[in-house]
C-alpha cells in the first residue's frame, strides 16, 4: 500500500508534462478515429439513400438494412452472422432437438457449403452426405458467394419437398447430383447399446437432451449388464457430432471427471474469461473409457474429447476432428432477431487452443471403406472365412473333453459368441470394434487371477 500511495504521490510532480505530452496526442489521436468512423457511417448513409432512390428495382428497407448488418458479421469469420426473427425462432427450436431440414451441419470455405457431418437418422444421412463434402449447388442454383445463412435458407423448404444438391467429394471425380426429400428432424441425442461387456454411448449432437440421454443410457446398458462390475468399459461415440450447446458439453465431460479443470474461454477481454471444472462423482465409476472421434465431430465434441485426454480419463481413437475451437454468443436484438458473435476461443485443460488444429487421437485408427461385393456372390469377410475353418471338434469319433462340467461348457460357449459378435462388429464398424477390442484387453490386463 505504501509503494501504491508513494507511486501516486510522484506521479502528480510530473503531471502537468504528462498532459501535455502523452494525454494531448491520445485525445487528438481519439477524436480523428471518431471523425474517420462517422465518415465512413455517413457514407454508407449515402449509399444507402442513392440505393433506395436509383435502384433499378424498388427495394425493401428492412431487407437492405439485414443484408448489411449480416455483411457486417459475416466479414468477420465464418460463424458470425445476423438471424432475421424466423432464423432466431428455428435456431432456439433446433436446441430443443427437433426442426425441419435435411439434416446436415455446414460451415463456409472457399464461398462453397461444407457438411461438417451429417446427422444420424435423417435424410442427409440416408442419401449418403459424408463429412467434408462441398455443397456447390442447390436445385441447379450455384452458392458461390451466398453468405452462410443465405445458403442453408435455400437448402430450407417444406416437409415432404424435393431438393437436389450437386455435391464435391475428395477422391470422386466429377460433382454428382443427390435428391433428398425433407424431413422433419428429430434429434435423439444419446443412444446407448451394448456390445459384448463393453457399454457404447453415441452422442449424435449436444442439446437440451443430451446430459439426460446420456445419464439414462448409462443406467439402462449397465442394468441389462447386470451391474457396474460385469462392464469391462464405456465407448463415448461422438463421430459425426457437430457440436452444439456448451453448457451440455461441460455437464458431459463431468459425468466422467471427479475433479480438474474442464474447459476454459478466452475473449479479447482477459477479465471475460471463465473456467469450468468438474465436480465429484463419475457416472462409470472409474472404468476405462475409449472416445471415438473423426472428422466430423466438432465443437462441444472436442470439448469433452480435450477434456477426456488431458486428463488421462480416455483412450481417443479415430481420426482428427474438425478443429472448431471458437465460442458463439447469441445476442438477442431489438426486432425479435439476433446476432451470432464469435466472442472467444475455448481451451483444453492442458492450456491447448484446438481452433483450426482439431484434437489428434492417442490411436489413429481409419475407416476402411467396404469392397464392393458382385451381385449374387457372399462377400468374403474374416468373419466368414473363420467360419469355413475345421476343427479337432468337426472330426470324426473324437474323445471327450472331460475337464469341464457342463457348466463351464455353457460359459465358454457364451464367451465364444460374444466374440464371435465383436468379429461381426469389425465387418460393420472398424473403429467401434477397435475400441471395443481395446477395452477387452484393459480389462484382462487388470483383472485379478
Amino acid at each position: 500500500m505504501r509503494k501504491f500511495v508513494m507511486a501516486a504521490l510522484g506521479g502528480t510532480v510530473a503531471g502537468a508534462l504528462l498532459t501535455t505530452q502523452v494525454a494531448g496526442p491520445l485525445i487528438a489521436q481519439e477524436a480523428t478515429r471518431s471523425a474517420s468512423v462517422y465518415e465512413q457511417l455517413d457514407l454508407f448513409g449515402d449509399i444507402f439513400e442513392r440505393i433506395r432512390a436509383q435502384y433499378v428495382e424498388e427495394v425493401q428497407t428492412d431487407k437492405l438494412i439485414e443484408a448489411a448488418i449480416n455483411g457486417m458479421l459475416t466479414s468477420l469469420d465464418p460463424h458470425s452472422s445476423y438471424m432475421a426473427p424466423k432464423d432466431f425462432d428455428d435456431m432456439q427450436v433446433q436446441t430443443r432437438g427437433e426442426f425441419g431440414g435435411l439434416g446436415i451441419e455446414v460451415t463456409q470455405e472457399e464461398g462453397f457449403i461444407k457438411v461438417v457431418s451429417p446427422i444420424d437418422d435423417t435424410p442427409a444421412a440416408a442419401a449418403g452426405i459424408q463429412s467434408g463434402d462441398f455443397i456447390t449447388h442447390v436445385n441447379g442454383e450455384s452458392v458461390l458467394g451466398l453468405t452462410l445463412d443465405a445458403a442453408v435458407d435455400k437448402m430450407r423448404g417444406e416437409v415432404g419437398s424435393e431438393i437436389i444438391i450437386t455435391v464435391v467429394r475428395k477422391d470422386v471425380a466429377d460433382p454428382f447430383d443427390v435428391s433428398i426429400i425433407r424431413d422433419v428432424i428429430k434429434l435423439t441425442a444419446a443412444k446407448s447399446r451394448v456390445v459384448g461387456n463393453t457399454v457404447v454411448v453415441r452422442l449424435t449432437t449436444f442439446n437440451d437432451q443430451t446430459y439426460p440421454g446420456l445419464v439414462e443410457g448409462i443406467e439402462k446398458s449397465v442394468k441389462e449388464l447386470g451391474g457396474i462390475d460385469k462392464v469391462d468399459g464405456f465407448v463415448l461415440d461422438l463421430r459425426n457430432n457437430p457440436g452444439g450447446l456448451l453448457t451440455q458439453a461441460i455437464k458431459v465431460s463431468d459425468a466422467f471427471l471427479e475433479t480438474g479443470e474442464i474447459v476454459s474461454t478466452r475473449g479479447r477481454n482477459p477479465a471475460d474469461g471463465e473456467r469450468f471444472n468438474a465436480t465429484p462423482g463419475d457416472l462409470t465409476g472409474g472404468k476405462p473409457m475409449v472416445v471415438l472421434i473423426n472428422g466430423g465431430s466438432a465443437s462441444a465434441s472436442e470439448i469433452v474429447t480435450g477434456a477426456l485426454q488431458d486428463h488421462r480419463r480416455a483412450i481417443v481413437v479415430g481420426t482428427k476432428s474438425f478443429g472448431k475451437g471458437s465460442v458463439q454468443t447469441v445476442i438477442p436484438l431489438r426486432g425479435e432477431g439476433a446476432m451470432r458473435l464469435t466472442t472467444a476461443r475455448y481451451y483444453t485443460p492442458s492450456g491447448r487452443s484446438i481452433q483450426a488444429l482439431g484434437v489428434s487421437p492417442d490411436i489413429i485408427v481409419n475407416q476402411p471403406v467396404p469392397p464392393p461385393v458382385a451381385e449374387g456372390t457372399e462377400a468374403d469377410t474374416p468373419t466368414s472365412a473363420a467360419n469355413r475353418g475345421r476343427s479337432e471338434a468337426d472330426l470324426r469319433g473324437i474323445i471327450s473333453n472331460d475337464s469341464m462340467t457342463e457348466d463351464e461348457k455353457r460359459l465358454l460357449e457364451e464367451e465364444r459368441a460374444r466374440a464371435e459378435e465383436a468379429a461381426k462388429l469389425r465387418d460393420e464398424d472398424y473403429q467401434l470394434a477397435y475400441a471395443v477390442d481395446i477395452l477387452k484387453g484393459l480389462n484382462a490386463i487388470a483383472a485379478k487371477p
